[in-house]
Parts: C-alpha cells; sequence; structure tokens
C-alpha cells in the first residue's frame, strides 16, 4: 500500500522529532539523580560555605543529593574545564566567581572560552570589599589617600591574598581610575596579608567585608571607603569609593553556570529554584553573616553581568600588565 504524500510527510515529521523526545522528558523530570556543581576554591572559605549552604537548600527541596566538589587552581579554570568534559545535561553544575571574569582575559591560553561556553543559570549574591589602612597612614579619606599617593608615587605598598585574585585586581582597578601609582605585594593568603598590613609592612588593601570587619570595629584598621555602589548596612558611615573615584564599583560575585547546550527547562528550574533559595528567611540570614547580600536574577540578567564584568576587568588586566607564569 503506498501512503499518501500528506501522510508521508506526518509519518516523516513525527520521526524527526522522536529523537528529541527522551532530553525533553529527562528536562521535564529534572533532577532525576544527583547534581555536582564543582567550585575552584578551597573547602572551609566563604565562597564554598555559600556553596554548599545552597546545595543543601536544593537537596532538601528537590528530593536529590546536590554535591559540592573542590576543584581549586588556575584561579578556577581547573573547575571550569571539569565542568565542560560533563555532558551538558545540568548535573554537572559550575560556581561561576569573580576570578572567572578576571582569567576570562589573564588566561588567554585556557582550553575554553568563559561567555562562549558556559551559560548563566543564576546569580546567588554579591561580598562588599573595603578598601583598608593600616591606623598609621596619614590619610583619613579617600580623597587624602590619593593626594598623599601622588604626592608619593611608588611609596605606597598594596597588599593582596595574591596575583590574579579580586582582592589584587580591585586594588589595580582604583589605581586606573584614581591615577596614583602603588606598588603591589601579594601575599600567600588572607591571614598573611592581614598581618602585613596590621603590622604596617603594607599600607593599603581591598579586602571583602567580612574578613576585616573585626579588625575595623576595634579600631586595628581603618576603613576609608566600601567598593560597592552604594553603602552596606556593617559600616553605614563609611562613604563608597566611587563617591570620590567615578566609576568605580567593585563586588565579589557569587552565581552559576552551566555547559552551553544544558536544556533550557533545566536552567529555567534551577534559576526558580535558587531565587526561592534567596528568597527564604534561614538562607538570607546566613548569608548576611558571611557577608553576603543575595542578588536573584534571571539567568539573562546573570547572562548580561557575566559580559559586563568580563568586559571591565579585561581593560583592568591589560591596564596592569599582570601576566601568570
Amino acid at each position: 500500500m503506498k501512503l499518501s504524500r500528506r501522510r508521508f510527510l506526518h509519518a516523516a515529521t513525527v520521526g524527526a522529532a522522536l529523537p528529541a523526545l527522551p532530553r525533553t522528558a529527562s528536562a521535564l523530570d529534572y533532577p532525576t539523580h544527583p547534581v555536582r556543581t564543582i567550585i575552584g576554591f578551597n573547602a572551609g572559605g566563604a565562597p564554598d560555605v555559600v556553596a554548599r549552604l545552597l546545595a543543601q537548600w536544593l537537596s532538601q527541596k528537590s528530593g536529590q543529593n546536590f554535591i559540592i566538589e573542590n576543584r581549586p587552581g588556575a584561579g578556577g579554570n581547573i573547575a571550569t574545564e571539569n565542568v565542560l568534559r560533563a555532558p551538558p545535561d545540568g548535573y554537572t553544575l559550575l560556581l561561576v566567581g569573580s576570578p572567572n571574569f578576571i582569567n576570562a582575559t589573564l588566561s588567554p591560553d585556557a582550553s575554553f572560552d568563559l561567555l562562549r561556553d558556559v551559560v548563566p543559570v543564576a546569580c546567588i549574591g554579591r561580598n562588599p570589599f573595603v578598601m583598608v589602612v593600616n591606623p598609621d597612614f596619614p590619610a583619613r579619606s579617600v580623597p587624602e589617600f590619593i593626594a598623599y599617593a601622588k604626592a608619593n608615587p611608588g611609596k605606597i605598598n598594596m597588599t593582596s591574598t595574591g596575583t590574579g585574585n579580586l582582592t589584587h585586581f580591585s586594588g589595580e582597578h582604583f589605581k586606573m581610575l584614581a591615577g596614583v601609582d602603588m606598588v603591589h605585594v601579594p601575599a600567600h593568603g588572607e591571614m598573611e596579608a592581614q598581618s602585613d598590613l596590621l603590622t604596617g609592612r603594607v599600607q593599603v588593601m581591598f579586602d571583602p567585608i567580612v574578613s576585616t570587619l573585626g579588625y575595623v570595629q576595634s579600631g586595628k584598621l581603618r576603613a576609608l571607603a566600601v567598593t560597592t555602589g552604594t553603602r552596606v548596612e556593617p559600616l553605614p558611615d563609611v562613604p563608597t569609593v566611587g563617591e570620590f573615584v567615578p566609576g568605580y564599583q567593585v563586588d565579589a560575585r557569587l552565581g552559576v553556570g552551566a555547559a552551553k547546550d544544558t536544556p533550557k527547562e533545566v536552567i529555567d528550574y534551577l534559576n526558580a529554584q535558587i531565587n526561592a533559595a534567596l528568597a527564604d528567611r534561614t538562607i538570607k540570614e546566613r548569608l548576611a553573616g558571611l557577608g553576603f547580600v543575595p542578588t536573584p536574577m534571571s539567568a539573562a540578567q546573570f547572562g548580561k553581568f557575566m559580559t559586563e564584568e568580563t568586559e571591565k576587568w579585561a581593560k583592568v588586566v591589560k591596564f596592569a600588565g599582570v601576566k601568570l607564569e
């Protein structure tokens, strides 16, 4: 029996659609087994704690385990490569942070392109930084600091927790926009950097508020300004850097990404669940204790932010002339 042309075309259309059905059904049923989130940070740090807090909430709500795997190294590149080697099915996610945006330019030989190969899922929040100086430093405000730096070029030592991270490039961004010359003296981690600042071996640092708030409140360090676009609750009387240096704003951001070609249904599900978690009172309180401000966004909004941050830090990296060995 011969098929009519109409029936033939109908059968062909149905047949062509069949291979897509299992993937769509799988996406709609997501998650059906444990989900891994790979993070490029060491265990115990604020990003790790935030990721585990969110994973616990998602596990409880979904009935599937959301597992955190720490793959630190190369400014987050090792974690990203692990995610991109996995199937793009939403079962291997990436904790995206400011180091990823910096490394997009700082590591030109990476095996991937962040904006091309990682799709945005959701923003988690931001961690404000603060510009702090040793109390013996003569400047008591950002304008005084800039005036002193211009009168003494190359004589101010700026520390960070290591070359190439956000505590480093926050300072480089300040140098670029304020037009001052400071010497970068990288430390080996937070404790060494703070020790050097407290003892006066270096004069200034741009550090997360959660890491320095106790020293500021006790008078062991002096806060000149916060790096955010607006003043922050823990230091309401401290101005922003941007009030004196137009265009300056730095937030340590955390979000979630996935490999490109991850089904849209999965991304929509995760975005909705993460935003629901950020609205949870307990989650908000615990994030606040870590110095994080929940910042829910749509996937598209977070993608726009990722692009803007990558472009911003590309300019700073090129200005600083930093190259990783």
